[in-house]
C-alpha cells in the first residue's frame, strides 16, 4: 500500500475557501474600528484646540483669540510669543488639509468675530478615514453631522 505525501488538491482549495470567508467578515469589521479610531482621535484633536484657545486667550488678553493653527504651535519654545505659542504639537497645527491630515481628519480654523472662531474637523477621505464631519467654536461644544459639513445646529457629542 502506498503511502500519502501532502494534501489533495480539493483539501488545499476547502482551506482557501475558509480563509477567505473569515477574511470577508473580519475585513468590513477592521475598516469600522479604524473609522470610530479616526473619529475618536479628531474629537480629541478638537478637545485639544479648544483647550488650547482658551490658554492662549487667558496668556495673551490682547490679542484674544489665535489668528490660526500655527500661533497655538511653534518652533523655538524656550520664548514664547503670540505667533508662537507652544500650546499645541506642531503634527495637529499642521493638519489643515486633506495632505497633511491627523489620523484621517484634517482642521479648519477661521477667526470668527461673533463667537471668537469657528473649527471644523473634516474626512480626509469621507466615508474611507471617517464618516462624521465636526464642528466646534469657542464655547466648547462639539457638534457632529454624518455625510455634511458640521454647524452650530448640529447635535451636540456628549
Amino acid at each position: 500500500m502506498r503511502r500519502q505525501l501532502g494534501f489533495s488538491l480539493t483539501e488545499l482549495l476547502i482551506v482557501v475557501a475558509i480563509i477567505l470567508i473569515i477574511a470577508a467578515i473580519a475585513i468590513p469589521n477592521i475598516l469600522r474600528s479604524r473609522i470610530v479610531a479616526n473619529e475618536t482621535s479628531a474629537v480629541e484633536s478638537i478637545r485639544q484646540i479648544n483647550a488650547a484657545e482658551s490658554t492662549y486667550c487667558w496668556t495673551y488678553p490682547t490679542v484674544g483669540y489665535s489668528s490660526d493653527l500655527g500661533s497655538l504651535a511653534g518652533s523655538n519654545c524656550t520664548s514664547q510669543t503670540s505667533s508662537s505659542a507652544c500650546i499645541i504639537d506642531n503634527t495637529l497645527a499642521a493638519a489643515t488639509s486633506s495632505n497633511t491630515s491627523k489620523s484621517g481628519y484634517y482642521f479648519t480654523y477661521t477667526p470668527n468675530s461673533s463667537v471668537g472662531y469657528n473649527l471644523l474637523g473634516t474626512p480626509a477621505e469621507q466615508g474611507l478615514s471617517g464618516g462624521k464631519n465636526f464642528y466646534s467654536d469657542s464655547t466648547g461644544a462639539i457638534h457632529y453631522n454624518s455625510g455634511a459639513p458640521a454647524g452650530a445646529n448640529d447635535s451636540v457629542i456628549q
